[in-house]
């Protein structure tokens, strides 16, 4: 009890308590949000999977596959040049910085979208066929598509994830009329139209979200201020998505078309934690930079967690899946589900391994160890082109999917290896800088 005069003191301990327990509070919003941002992107594209493979079946669905993977490169083009930069070096920066930037880098992710949908749609409209109409289609969606990508990374940049999440949420209301009108064209070249336009609404409203207009005469400048990390994580971006798309496409030439609808089948059982994967910088990477500027002897602790959080989590919804009862994966994927059933055991391993070695990633981000990162992923591409190319030759459709697992789990320990020697670097280059303040 106090008597009348006397004030209440904290002692700098307690204030340092106090902002360490500000600061937890913070993170954890944060990264709520970056899990219920992903949560409504994984339910997304799995609902689309999902309707478009019992629509199409098998091996339409393989087309639309293919297409898809297409756009996964694509995306990360994007991403390296234009949205992987801004997350390492404007998260938790001044808003004036941030906007300028944003203008940037959303500008930049339109151009990309811009020139390389040209080139779809040009090679969509020579190639006919089955392919041909897919690829036209996907050529005029990808700039709304990837500037809606963008708006994602810039919110988490700024620390407003709930931006993210409804933006997302945006896009999934729209793809529900989308998918229902597809449906009654009842073509692969439809679904995707009606899958990029969706996205293409999310895209428009998150320019009236951040009160911000792309900036297509700007992305000339961004790539050059940019340049260091933009040309190395475009390469580390494309050597990963290019190598999904050589193995799907070398296991359609090698088994057949229905076996990348297989595969697509399997991935889309475990499609919360490849969505996850997938954007999983939208929350790590900023996050990994505010730990590394706040308490960097915290970063090796917080990358593992994250790591062994996700790679815990992929192998228990593994475990569900193959408990879970026939009648209900017919029900799920129709005609497709008998063929990715037996696919189920080395997607996991395949997705728990990425899913540790994602935390070592992010480490290297913040730290902008780049010349790290890109080894650690054209290693972690030869081996997945070469375990998915290499199994199918010699076990069809299941070889590919055990060869891409243990390729994806021997990757892993590469990433942490590297990780582990940037941040014994990182530690003695700091050393001089504390001794001389």
């Amino acid at each position: 009890m106090t008597t009348e005069g006397e004030k209440t003191t904290t002692t700098p301990a307690d204030r340092a308590d106090h902002a360490r327990r500000t600061a937890k509070r913070a993170l954890v919003g944060r990264l709520s949000w970056g899990l219920a941002d992903q949560a409504a992107s994984s339910l997304s594209n799995f609902v689309v999977g999902i309707y478009v493979a019992r629509s199409l079946g098998l091996t339409a669905f393989g087309v639309f596959s293919l297409a898809w993977v297409t756009y996964g490169v694509v995306l990360n083009v994007s991403r390296g040049l234009a949205t992987d930069p801004l997350v390492v070096r404007f998260s938790g920066v001044p808003d004036a910085s941030w906007r300028g930037a944003v203008a940037r880098s959303s500008g930049t992710a339109l151009g990309v979208g811009v020139a390389i949908g040209a080139a779809c749609l040009v090679a969509g409209l020579a190639l006919g066929g089955r392919l041909g109409p897919a690829f036209a289609c996907l050529g005029v969606m990808l700039p709304g598509l990837l500037l809606q990508d963008a708006w994602r990374f810039a919110f988490f940049a700024a620390g407003t994830g709930q931006k993210a999440f409804v933006n997302d949420l945006v896009w999934g209301v729209a793809l529900v009329p989308a998918m229902v009108a597809a449906a009654h064209v009842d073509s692969v070249a439809a679904f995707v139209l009606a899958w990029g336009a969706s996205a293409a609404v999310a895209a428009a409203y998150g320019c009236f979200q951040s009160g911000i207009r792309p900036r297509l005469t700007g992305a000339r400048g961004w790539l050059r201020e940019q340049r260091d990390l933009g040309y190395r994580y475009l390469v580390e971006n494309v050597s990963l998505s290019g190598a999904s798309q050589l193995r799907a496409y070398g296991l359609g030439a090698i088994v057949g078309v229905g076996a990348v609808g297989a595969v697509r089948g399997a991935e889309l059982l475990l499609g919360p934690f490849l969505a996850v994967l997938m954007g999983l910088s939208l929350v790590t990477v900023p996050e990994a930079a505010r730990v590394l500027r706040q308490a960097p002897h915290r970063l090796g602790t917080f990358c593992l967690v994250l790591g062994g959080g996700q790679a815990g989590a992929a192998l228990l919804w593994g475990a569900a899946l193959k408990l879970m009862p026939e009648r209900l994966g017919e029900l799920v994927l129709g005609g497709v589900w008998h063929s990715a059933t037996q696919l189920i055991v080395p997607v996991t391993l395949s997705v728990t391994g990425a899913g540790l070695g994602t935390g070592a990633a992010a480490g290297l981000r913040a730290l902008g160890a780049a010349r790290r990162s890109l080894r650690c992923q054209l290693f972690a591409s030869a081996c997945y082109v070469g375990g998915g190319l290499g199994g199918a030759a010699l076990a069809g459709t299941v070889g590919s999917a055990w060869g891409v697992a243990t390729a994806t789990v021997g990757s892993s320990a590469v990433w942490w290896l590297q990780l582990r020697s940037a941040l014994r670097e990182h530690h003695q280059n700091t050393i001089p800088e504390v001794r001389t303040s």
